[in-house]
């Protein structure tokens, strides 16, 4: 039997576990928040389909839009993301941002854009 992690992996590498659970992106009150003048309180929302071991992504309106594989995604339309797509939330640079899944913060790394690389681990029990 394996286990798979899914990961969003920033530019310089940094791996954030993403939960099996839905998370919400933005600025304020979510569990990815991401200080940006480019990215709304509630900018987009990560869910987790556990039958098919897939993540969905969806714009919640934004201004100024997300982004796979640069390709800006229509609001209120899950997109399934797949292995190495890369996820873009508006588009000013970096400032300062947390990742919070079950009050573990972790520091995202303090240069770049708010891009992401989606890959997976795979253990074997």
């Amino acid at each position: 039997m394996s286990v798979t992690s899914w990961f969003l992996v920033s530019s310089s590498g940094t791996r954030h576990r993403l939960p099996r659970e839905m998370i919400f992106v933005g600025r304020e009150d979510c569990e990815l928040m991401l200080q940006s003048r480019s990215v709304d309180k509630q900018h987009a929302v990560i869910n987790y389909d556990i039958e098919k071991d897939e993540h969905w992504v969806k714009d919640l309106g934004s201004l100024n839009g997300t982004f796979v594989n640069d390709v800006r995604i229509p609001d209120q339309k899950y997109i399934t993301l797949k292995l190495n797509d890369i996820i873009r939330f508006g588009y000013d640079i970096l400032l300062s941002a947390e990742f919070d899944v079950l009050n573990n913060a972790e520091p995202l790394p303090g240069a770049g854009f708010f891009i992401w690389r989606l890959g997976f681990l795979s253990v074997s029990i």
